[in-house]
Order: C-alpha cells, then structure tokens, then sequence
C-alpha cells in the first residue's frame, strides 16, 4: 500500500505564515479577554459571558473574517457593545500581527479564524462562512 501525500502537505511553513499564526494565538488571548499590549482590556467578563450566553443562543457566531457577528440583529445595546468591544481589540492584534507579518489587517484576521477560531466552535453554535452564508457547526 502507498500513501501519498500533497505537495501543500510537504511543503514548510514560511516565517511570514509562523509569524501570523503565533500573533493569532495571542489575538485568540485577547479575544477571549486577555489584556492586549495597549493596557486595555478586549472585554470585561460581564460582556464574555453575554457573548458566550449568546453563541450558545444562535444569536452570535464567529465568522470567517476572524470577528463575531450578530446572527439575528437587532441585539441589546449591551450584547452589541460586547461584541463590539471585542472585534475593535481582535482588530487592534489583527494589525499589529499584520504589520509584523507585511501582509493585511484582513489576511491576518482570516488565518486566525482558520488557525484557532473555527476548531473551537462547538458542535451547535453558528459561524459564518468565507461566503457569508451563516452555517451550524
């Protein structure tokens, strides 16, 4: 019997596409409510557990773009500042890694998504596709 194997498969990892994953990694810290190196906090645990309360409720998803997206619109003022919060410290990590990595704020954020994001969806909760297409994992 022989396996094959791609070519994607054997090929290694850049430094540029280490360097993102790693800087995605650490986004994944602030975006779970870790501080970012500005001081400032990604959100607070009232507005963790909101969100969490809310992706288990189909209201809230992660998308493939590497931020959280209202599923159902309209969502409480205090729902939508929680998601809002985090998405500005995600993007402040996003940059900064992108920067680093000379490529886009958007690339930056998509490799996480791919990298982290995604596997830790649990089965149930809502994401939304690289086409935009809201999906249950």
């Amino acid at each position: 019997m022989t396996l094959s194997v791609s070519k994607e498969a054997n090929r290694p990892m850049t430094l540029n596409k280490l360097f993102v994953l790693g800087a995605a990694v650490a986004a994944l810290g602030v975006a779970a409510g870790a501080a970012p190196s500005s001081g400032a906090w990604a959100q607070t645990s009232e507005q963790k557990a909101l969100i969490d309360a809310a992706k288990v409720q189909g209201v809230v998803g992660e998308q493939a773009d590497g931020y959280l997206g209202i599923r159902t619109p309209p969502a409480p003022a205090p729902l939508a500042a929680a998601v809002s919060d985090t998405n500005d410290a995600r993007r402040a990590v996003y940059g900064d890694s992108a920067r680093a990595a000379g490529t886009t704020t958007d690339v930056a954020a998509a490799r996480m998504f791919e990298a982290q994001l995604f596997a830790r969806i649990p089965a149930g909760q809502w994401y939304r596709n690289a086409s935009g297409q809201w999906v249950r994992r």
